[in-house]
């Protein structure tokens, strides 16, 4: 069997007709409603073959289709990208604005994170370009320019309720992932270390550098921790260094992602926020932890 999960944004409305007309086109069973108005499942015996050309035209109405096997849907470790996955930010970039090379940065993060550009290369260039500015801009940055995706907390929240382990993993700065991870409520956090004399950046970056196999080792090492299997894990991430680990994860969600990386996952993420990885899961409005 094989879940359809139907989800929008949630200052829109998931329109009730259209859910019905495609669980009927489908051969679905009875709609169940996660949340009124904006998320609804059904099950269904085998996927249709035009599923991809049934996505695309969702996307013109807002709305995001997933379609995934029923069983083992609920993962009981979730793995997340930082910059523009968990915070609608990219840290480096924020950086490099208060550093006055801002559109500079930004231009080959962007290129980066769409795979044009290798990973550990493009990081070094970036930090390189940060020389000099005073560490004290970190809490800066952290305290005015970073803002969290939202449904992030009500996400991790709601996973730990229900027993799972939560990983923050990031090819950005330990600096700012301690705070995020703090804020958020996951377990642990993994990220690069930003190297310092003290009082200001010394445009260098400690190695080895985390980037797109390290976070899969990171993947494989925690499931060794957990006793668990990749097939247990629900990966978010945004950039093509998330690749390796949402292609790994059992279940790898592209949100709001790069095109290159929509191409290549398992599942795309456009218009809903991160409750949509609990939607995912089957889990309800009712279920989620939001305190």
């Amino acid at each position: 069997m094989f879940t359809i999960t139907l989800l929008t944004n949630p200052a829109m409305i998931l329109d009730a007709q259209l859910v019905a007309s495609l669980r009927n086109a489908m051969g679905g069973s009875d709609v169940i409603w996660l949340r009124p108005d904006m998320a609804a499942e059904f099950a269904v015996s085998k996927l249709p073959r035009n599923l991809p050309q049934i996505w695309d035209s969702l996307q013109a109405e807002g709305v995001d289709m997933l379609a995934q096997p029923t069983a083992n849907r609920r993962k009981k470790l979730l793995l997340a990208d930082m910059d523009s996955t968990m915070i609608c930010q990219e840290c480096i970039d924020e950086l490099a604005a208060e550093a006055g090379v801002g559109p500079r940065v930004a231009a080959i993060t962007a290129r980066a994170m769409n795979g044009e550009l290798e990973f550990e290369a493009a990081l070094r260039e970036r930090v390189g370009l940060l020389k000099g500015l005073p560490v004290g801009t970190i809490d800066k940055v952290l305290a005015t320019r970073i803002t969290p995706m939202p449904g992030g907390k009500t996400l991790v929240a709601t996973m730990k309720a229900h027993g799972a382990h939560a990983a923050l993993v990031s090819g950005g700065f330990t600096a700012f992932t301690a705070k995020v991870a703090a804020d958020l409520g996951f377990d642990d956090h993994r990220a690069n270390t930003l190297i310092s004399d003290g009082q200001t950046l010394t445009g260098q970056v400690a190695d080895p550098i985390l980037g797109r196999d390290a976070k899969v080792q990171t993947l494989r090492d925690l499931c060794a921790q957990l006793g668990i299997t990749p097939a247990d894990v629900i990966a978010v991430g945004d950039g093509a260094n998330d690749l390796g680990m949402l292609q790994l994860a059992g279940t790898g969600v592209a949100l709001h992602a790069k095109p290159a990386v929509q191409a290549q996952a398992q599942h795309r993420i456009n218009h809903g926020d991160l409750t949509a990885l609990l939607y995912l899961q089957g889990y309800g409005a009712d279920d989620f932890v939001t305190s």
